[in-house]
């Protein structure tokens, strides 16, 4: 979008714009060339500086703070939902249910009756005339766990048990609901008012050339770090939208750097009996994630990913350039960038009714879609030996790497698909026994994992990221592959 020339020049021959210029002439700021291409007002600069400032430290409070709470320490963030959720208890618990139960009714109606042009038809025809199934089923298991959980009414164990229904529907369809909820009202304080201009134009220099993707991603992965994989997803989502990320680039950010949160980390640590070794646990899994999404770059499925934004307009090698800056003016770059956002953010008011709408809008189907398939995944796990079979095919891999206990820890590594924990919990009444090699082995790769049917694989389909579901079924073997082999080399040196 070109610039009005005849705004006032300063010496730096960029003309200065006011917030009305901005606004009528419909600039595109998602674009950094764009962004870069005009200069504030001292009066407006500090402004956008301040106001920048401002809401950024609400960000950073609510992402990346810890607070403790009656000795229970957490993130602001997660003190907020874990507070929802305590308060609402059954209520909340029926709530979640009652909407879960009419996804599965109206999703036939939008499906195969309601007419073209009605909002029902127009919110379920993506879907494959397979998910009408999928919810009801979701609607099934969540009925039924709720009547065992606040009634007298006693479930089938298969399916409510605390080893599949009851560990997917309140730690994790329910929590996830009040995630997203949270999280909409939440992000447009770290994604309109510049901190994600500010990092990513730190980061670029990185990013780009060892991970293919923009600097901005490093906020994905610290929000996903200190809160919940399915935030860092639904940035990525709200990115793509918006113009920012490439289908390639949200795809890698998505599946690269939507990792657990610290403190679920923690427990998986925990329960392979490793808390005395948490610090070079953690950050050694943290460093063989990053080494391991650097690799999925640049293999198939994901490196034949197209580089496009939604609006059809191929990435150029400007667009690509435009992100950086000269390193002595590096930090200068970034922090201008921060304020020119900061200064032309829409209100905040409307942005937390968008950011809340936006959520809205894709809960029903993630909330149903958890309950379907985390309980199924988790069944499957519990009471088939299909897990078993495919774990048969890791046993000459580990032993080629010399990891102990390959047999016993084998199956840990392909029940990860079905839920992150997984792998921990099939070891768990073993840990006496099991080398602490191995039991580094299965919680350092189910950390590299990152995908899993019980959270991030729903949230990334329902969020309509450009991705199909055997991708990701091959981009999860393929994390798990690498994983383990540069996980061997980690064991060797801390154990």
């Amino acid at each position: 979008m070109e610039l009005n020339l005849n705004s006032k020049l300063q010496n730096d021959s960029k003309p200065v714009l006011s917030k009305k210029e901005i606004a009528d002439q419909n600039l595109d700021l998602n674009d950094l060339s764009v962004l870069d291409s005009f200069t504030l007002s001292r009066k407006d600069y500090n402004a956008g500086l301040l106001q920048s400032i401002l809401f950024t430290a609400i960000a950073i409070f609510i992402f990346f703070v810890p607070i403790t709470i009656n000795g229970e320490t957490d993130i602001t963030f997660g003190v907020i939902y874990n507070g929802i959720m305590n308060i609402t208890g059954n209520f909340g618990l029926w709530g979640i249910t009652l909407t879960i139960i009419a996804t599965a009714i109206t999703s036939f109606y939008g499906k195969f009756i309601a007419k073209k042009d009605s909002p029902l038809h127009r919110y379920y025809e993506g879907d494959s005339n397979l998910h009408p199934l999928m919810y009801s089923a979701g609607a099934v298991f969540t009925l039924l766990y709720s009547l065992s959980a606040t009634t007298s009414y006693v479930g089938p164990e298969i399916i409510v048990g605390s080893a599949t229904g009851g560990t997917i529907i309140p730690a994790i369809v329910v929590a996830v609901f009040w995630i997203i909820v949270v999280g909409s009202l939440s992000m447009p304080f770290l994604l309109n008012y510049g901190v994600i201009d500010f990092i990513g134009s730190l980061m670029e220099p990185l990013m780009r050339p060892v991970w293919k993707v923009p600097g901005r991603a490093a906020v994905n992965a610290i929000a996903s770090f200190v809160s919940s994989s399915s935030v860092g997803v639904l940035i990525t989502s709200k990115l793509y939208k918006r113009g920012v990320y490439t289908e390639k680039e949200a795809v890698l950010v998505a599946t690269g750097f939507s990792a657990v949160s610290i403190g679920f980390a923690y427990m998986v640590i925990k329960t392979a009996g490793l808390q005395d070794h948490f610090i070079p646990v953690y950050f050694s899994s943290l460093l063989i994630t990053l080494i391991v999404s650097a690799i999925i770059a640049r293999i198939p499925p994901f490196s034949n990913k197209k580089s496009i934004y939604l609006d059809g307009r191929v990435q150029t090698q400007k667009d690509i350039d435009n992100l950086k800056s000269s390193n002595d003016k590096l930090l200068k770059t970034a922090l201008d960038r921060a304020v020119k956002k900061g200064f032309t953010a829409p209100p905040l008011l409307g942005e937390l009714k968008n950011g809340l709408k936006d959520g809205l809008e894709v809960l029903p189907k993630v909330i149903t879609l958890l309950a379907a398939i985390g309980t199924t995944a988790l069944i499957m796990a519990e009471n088939t030996p299909i897990f078993d079979w495919l774990g048969s095919l890791f046993v000459p891999l580990l032993n080629l790497l010399k990891v102990p206990n390959a047999v016993e820890i084998a199956p840990s590594f392909p029940v990860g698909i079905a839920e992150m924990f997984l792998p921990v919990l099939l070891i768990a009444d073993k840990v006496a026994v099991l080398d602490i090699g191995a039991r580094y082995m299965v919680t350092a790769v189910s950390i590299v994992q990152i995908i899993f049917f019980a959270e991030t694989i729903v949230v990334m389909m329902a969020s309509k990221l450009p991705m199909k579901l055997w991708e990701l079924v091959v981009v999860f073997l393929e994390r798990t592959f690498f994983a383990i082999i540069i996980a061997s080399l980690f064991m060797r040196v801390l154990f």
